[in-house]
């Protein structure tokens, strides 16, 4: 596995204190204008104060009745918006899922996952976890690119899927609903049209007709995200200058961009960075999965990997951590000037 300021201001205020399973610290404010946040103390965490997700590597996703999903090494736990656990898909199956997407189809929702060690893209039922497709590499290509190690996914609103071999080719393959491989495009490179690092992919709903919005998590110089057309032809540069661009979520206008290296944009419509949460200034502990419960700071992010939106725009994070970190932001409501 690869292990490994912007325009806006962070804003922090009150304690930021190391979390202990014997101490909750106070919450923690960040971000800046009509994105600012509040950190939850302990949300998540068992009745012992302790993570129980374990070492995670993975994602999030929020379903339609504010079910919270998180990806780690052991597989996908469920939380309430409160953070309380209320089911989990652990085993084999469904360890590891380095990206995920939920979507709402016919037959109930559905959680498409990118499993960068296992070699596949799968897809399965969120509240029953039966698992209806797998996607192995797909042999119709032509191509002899092995290793095969998918880092995102993403769904047309046709039913189209996508899935990035982030961690091998660079490769994004392109697959009808029903599984069955249709083409693919980019290569490995710093180039203009190549992916250093295609760790990341959403579609990208501010858009008409919408369009997929790639993290290149390691283009020289800086991290960069892009925009593709839904049949794989570049449309351009959207922002450069970057960290470690690890995904992106859309929720109306604004996508939230989480940075290996310890903090989460936020862009607007205009794709320029409106708030910076969570930056971490410790060179020691920003990028660095090997960050312990005890040594978490309150309001401040070690690796920042995945994120998701809930309806009411409350932001849920995940470090990639050895102990496995969960977090959950909730927006500040500002009164309305008339």
């Amino acid at each position: 596995m690869n292990r490994f300021m912007s325009v806006a201001v962070t804003l922090v205020f009150g304690f930021a204190l190391p979390v202990r399973a014997a101490e909750t610290p106070e919450p923690v404010r960040m971000g800046c204008g009509h994105m600012t946040f509040d950190t939850v103390p302990g949300w998540s965490l068992g009745a012992d104060g302790k993570s129980v997700i374990g070492p995670c590597h993975g994602s999030v996703v929020v379903d339609k009745e504010g079910n919270i999903y998180t990806s780690a090494h052991a597989g996908v736990f469920v939380f309430t918006p409160e953070g309380k656990p209320v089911r989990s898909f652990l085993g084999d199956k469904y360890s590891d899922i380095h990206d995920m997407k939920i979507r709402d189809e016919a037959d109930g929702e559905f959680i498409y996952g990118a499993r960068n060690a296992n070699a596949e893209g799968i897809k399965f039922n969120a509240r029953t976890g039966d698992i209806v497709l797998h996607l192995p590499f797909p042999e119709a290509s032509g191509l002899k690119s092995k290793p095969f190690n998918p880092t995102a996914i993403t769904v047309a609103p046709n039913g189209d899927i996508y899935l990035s071999d982030g961690y091998a080719s660079n490769h994004i393959f392109k697959f009808d609903k029903n599984g069955k491989y249709l083409m693919h495009f980019g290569t490995k490179g710093n180039g203009l049209k190549e992916f250093n690092t295609a760790h990341g992919m959403t579609l990208d709903t501010r858009y008409s007709p919408p369009r997929l919005l790639i993290c290149d998590r390691n283009h020289e110089p800086k991290g960069r995200l892009l925009h593709y057309s839904l049949d794989g032809e570049f449309i351009a540069e959207v922002v450069t200058g970057l960290g470690m661009p690890t995904s992106a979520v859309v929720q109306g206008d604004y996508v939230s961009v989480p940075d290996l290296h310890g903090r989460l944009v936020i862009l607007d419509k205009s794709n320029t960075i409106i708030a910076v949460l969570g930056h971490n200034d410790d060179p020691a502990k920003r990028g660095n999965y090997n960050v312990p419960q005890a040594q978490w700071i309150e309001g401040i992010f070690s690796g920042t990997h995945g994120s998701s939106w809930d309806k009411d725009g409350n932001l849920y994070v995940q470090d990639w951590n050895v102990a496995g970190r969960l977090m959950k932001l909730v927006r500040v409501k500002w009164p309305t000037v008339r």
